[in-house]
């Protein structure tokens, strides 16, 4: 019998159909509305959630940084109950004593065996789909010249241990993913990329951080586009020049991701000027909730943008706003939509967020609602809208919209309609249709042929 269970986020009909989300294990940490558990994710926002972080151990083997990752990943996993379409991978990398616990591991075939079979017991064992690489970079950070060829030979043996682990056990194959250098000399000496792409799934290129505080003078952090600002070494410092070297290198267009930051980079104005390139020194204050000079989560912006001027940078179709001696670059929804046609216009294979828990994820500070920015994103990408019912106006309750009051999470035939269903989750109902010529069957709780 054939069975097909309907997937909740309906792909757009372009190339770009990956909207790939991070969240972190740190903003668990961070003071009241700030702080972000997997319990804050709605599970049918992204086609995957991406977890950072796990990292490496002298023994060459993945293991969790967090005391409670484990329970974590369980939270996170735990939310493909409710959509089952949902894809989950688990980040690893990050520093130890600012190293990264790569360049231990990749040197030798029997340490990168011992981590290959690490980490395809790790992930069945927390339910996870798939291995994302956080090394940054090859090559690079105490990492030797010749770590780019051992990174490439690592990405090739990954995915055939991947491979075989599926054929053997009959099991999905695990998902490999990348983080990967947005800066042109980045990529240049850290990636064969012809020889990884071929092995990945998709790639995210971090098109972000190309300007920060640590530079004299203001610049926007993650721009579409050069400016008249950006001479000499700057010149490749924005998301054209980044996605352009990639494809010329020999990367499919299908398999990279655009970056879209969740957060800002903040300036110190030093003089009256206040424009793209005005002198600064350093970053400005803090956030209250990311707590961390140089940056400001998107909720965080919203609360200053309330009484500052913000400009557009036409050249780069990017945002900054200034008030006193602050200064951020970010992105909002015009912004994004840009990048959204640039990414389209190029036939990539989708986005990816960082971060989840750097959006106004609650909706308590930019008046916009819960994940205004991804939600954006995801619309702008030609995701269908969310299948939630909407209260008709009337001052009578509806049916519909109450379906759920007090019934446990999970799937539900509709009586009136056999050809959708509900979705119980949290206690909001979610109205699916079956594809064409199916109907839902409560006993596999699944639309099959009538």
């Amino acid at each position: 019998m054939l069975t097909i269970f309907m997937a909740y986020l309906q792909m757009p009909s372009a190339s770009s159909n990956k909207l790939v989300c991070h969240m972190t294990n740190w903003a668990q940490y961070r003071p009241s509305g700030g702080k972000f558990t997997p319990d804050n994710i709605d599970p049918f926002l992204c086609t995957h959630v991406i977890y950072a972080l796990a990292t490496i151990n002298n023994f060459n083997q993945i293991t969790n940084i967090e005391w409670n990752d484990q329970e974590l990943y369980a939270s996170l996993n735990g939310l493909k109950k409710y959509n089952p379409a949902l894809k989950t991978l688990l980040s690893v990398g990050g520093t130890v004593n600012g190293v990264s616990p790569y360049i231990a591991m990749v040197g030798k075939p029997e340490t990168r065996q011992a981590f290959i079979k690490s980490a395809i017991s790790y992930l069945r064992a927390h339910d996870f789909d798939g291995l994302n690489l956080d090394w940054e970079y090859p090559g690079h950070n105490g990492s030797p010249p010749e770590d780019k060829e051992r990174f490439t030979l690592l990405v090739s043996e990954l995915a055939i241990a991947f491979q075989d682990d599926a054929t053997d056990n009959r099991k999905t194959r695990l998902l490999l993913s990348s983080n990967v250098a947005g800066f042109v000399s980045n990529i240049d000496n850290a990636y064969d990329v012809s020889k990884i792409a071929a092995h990945m799934d998709f790639m995210n290129i971090m098109n972000y951080d190309f300007h920060g505080y640590w530079e004299p003078v203001t610049g926007h952090h993650s721009p579409l586009y050069r400016s008249s600002v950006d001479i000499g070494s700057q010149f490749h410092f924005n998301i054209n020049s980044s996605v352009s070297h990639w494809i010329s290198l020999g990367a499919p267009a299908e398999k990279l991701l655009l970056g879209f930051p969740t957060y800002g980079r903040t300036y110190r104005l030093s003089t009256s000027a206040n424009g793209l390139g005005a002198p600064s020194n350093g970053p400005a204050d803090a956030g209250p909730y990311t707590r961390t000079a140089g940056f400001w989560a998107y909720y965080e912006i919203c609360d200053f943008i309330n009484g500052a001027e913000v400009s557009w940078i036409s050249e780069q179709q990017v945002p900054y706003a200034t008030y006193s001696s602050a200064w951020v670059g970010y992105d909002d929804k015009r912004s994004i939509s840009s990048k959204v046609q640039f990414m389209t216009s190029a036939s990539l294979g989708g986005a990816h967020v960082w971060t989840l828990d750097m959006d106004d994820f609650s909706g308590s500070f930019c008046s916009d609602g819960q994940y205004p920015l991804v939600n954006h994103l995801r619309m702008s990408m030609g995701f269908a809208p969310k299948p939630t019912t909407t209260p008709r106006p009337t001052t009578t309750r509806d049916p519909i919209a109450d379906f759920c009051a007090g019934r446990p999470d999970g799937l539900y035939e509709n009586a009136a309609d056999k050809t959708t269903y509900f979705q119980c989750f949290q206690g909001i109902t979610y109205l699916h249709h079956c594809q064409p010529g199916l109907v839902y069957w409560d006993s596999c709780k699944c639309c099959n042929w009538p």
